[in-house]
């Protein structure tokens, strides 16, 4: 039986980065109680020997805590770059022709080599290629298979092997290279919770990474290329949760064009019943300074108040000088907004229409019901975690206490707008999972004696995918007389 540990006072979960700056268990701890609900490994950085001590020490306080921790490996993904230049860095001049070929040769002002056959095999006359993150802005003139001539249409200063963005084109890319093979490979061996899929650019790219899992890990995709927005709907419908990566996407887009496009990633997400993370610069003042800027408090706000299931720290967490007051200012950003009485009306602005499904109804039905009695919580018994991911689309106004027999279900749960997941032994009839829902409820503290709860499973149970009853009780105060643990 689990240690009780209570619920956050908020709903959205935080996502914080590890790295340099909190790679010690004492700062992995700190993190926890400042309010990190998961921790994202960074596959981009470091060797694989140096994640298994992260990984270690995050089970290691899931163990002390006595909470399911929530482990996400993002994986680099395809990395487009430039080669290297005769004395290690140019000057391109607005205006000027500057020529992309296959020529290993130390570049210059005039040429580079771009070792990546799939460019020019995709590239078009008109279309931007952008280096630097965006910093330099070239227009292809001309290209055939061997090189690409560009007029400088932004210039300044490029050194040697800078990074390099296709806004324009769907390249013929496959979505993991080798190195992302081998770590995927690995963080499944060490038994994480989440893959993070980066530069998903279509739906097919989930597929390969899908059949390498093997349902051993929950895929989420990471939304960071143009490309991945003209058939949006259909990759959220092939993975189990979303990023919105605005990194990438805020090289690759006029930056104007990213608010509109995150608050649709979060709709669409939400109306399909995928969890989905805000991610990228949210706080990023705070890798220098002790607190943030009112413009970053507004903006992890905005994700707040749009329903997004989960915040993200990058930077903030991983390499930044105040780690742990980044996780803290975030957990009293969302607390701060969760409080607003507005917040409930706004996080039902997306309207989330149940399939014709008798969990879909029921789940419904729950969110209803807990309003119109003032239950104080939602109980609910799964072994996949499909029950609880249909009732947190709902954005129910009261806790979710979520209830597994499956260690790797309540791990994934980490990321799930409201879910309090409990690893537990599960139950064999309707009157141990009515005595079970009311014995939790008063150990995890989210209801006392008087309190309405409904509690929802399937039945029979430990069937997946089988949620066909509702139930509301009433809670006595006394039920948990001769349990000890």
């Amino acid at each position: 039986m689990s240690k009780a540990i209570s619920p956050r006072l908020r709903k959205v979960r935080v996502l914080a980065t590890l790295g340099p700056a909190s790679s010690t268990p004492d700062m992995i701890e700190k993190l926890f109680r400042a309010g990190a609900d998961a921790f994202r490994i960074n596959m981009s950085h470091g060797d694989q020997a140096s994640k298994i001590p992260l990984i270690d020490a995050i089970r290691a306080m899931e163990r002390r805590i006595g909470r399911p921790s929530t482990i996400l490996a993002d994986l680099q993904g395809p990395k487009l770059r430039v080669g290297k230049f005769a004395g290690g860095k140019v000057m391109l001049e607005t205006g000027a022709t500057f020529l992309l070929d296959r020529d290993a040769t130390p570049g210059d002002a005039d040429r580079v080599e771009l070792p990546h056959r799939e460019i020019f095999e995709a590239i078009r006359p008109g279309a931007r290629l952008l280096l630097d993150d965006g910093k330099l802005v070239l227009r292809v003139v001309d290209n055939d298979d061997g090189r690409i001539e560009t007029r400088v249409e932004i210039g300044g200063a490029l050194s040697n092997s800078k990074g390099l963005n296709v806004p324009d084109v769907v390249l013929p890319m496959a979505a993991l290279t080798e190195k992302d093979r081998s770590d995927l490979a690995f963080a499944l061996d060490q038994k994480v919770d989440w893959i993070a899929l980066s530069f998903v650019q279509r739906p097919d790219d989930l597929a390969e990474a899908r059949r390498l899992i093997q349902g051993r890990a929950a895929l989420l995709a990471k939304i960071e290329k143009p490309s991945a927005i003209d058939r949006l709907e259909e990759i959220v419908e092939q993975c189990d949760g979303v990023m919105v990566a605005r990194g990438d996407l805020g090289v690759e887009l006029p930056p104007e064009q990213v608010p509109p496009l995150q608050k649709r990633i979060v709709e669409v997400s939400r109306r399909l019943g995928r969890p989905v993370v805000v991610a990228t610069q949210m706080l990023e003042s705070m890798i220098t300074a002790p607190s943030p800027t009112r413009a970053e408090v507004s903006d992890v706000a905005t994700a707040v108040y749009d329903g997004a299931d989960a915040i993200m720290l990058s930077a903030e967490s991983a390499a930044g000088a105040w780690p742990e007051e980044s996780v803290a200012m975030m957990n009293a950003i969302a607390e701060a907004v969760e409080r607003d009485p507005m917040h409930a009306e706004r996080v039902h602005f997306t309207i989330t229409r149940p399939d014709p499904t008798t969990a879909d109804a029921l789940s419904e039905a729950a969110k209803n019901i807990a309003q119109t009695v003032s239950a104080a919580a939602i109980i609910c018994f799964t072994t996949s975690g499909s029950t609880a991911r249909r009732i947190a689309r709902e954005r129910p106004s009261v806790p979710l206490l979520v209830l597994t027999p499956r260690m790797d279900t309540a791990r994934r749960l980490g990321l799930l707008w409201g879910a309090h997941a409990v690893h537990t032994r599960d139950v064999d009839s309707f009157e141990e999972m009515v005595a079970k829902a009311k014995r939790m409820a008063l150990r995890h503290k989210i209801a006392k004696a008087g309190d309405r709860v409904i509690v929802m499973a399937g039945v029979p149970f430990g069937t997946p995918g089988s949620t066909n009853v509702l139930h509301v009780v009433r809670i006595i105060g006394d039920e948990l007389k001769g349990y000890s643990s």
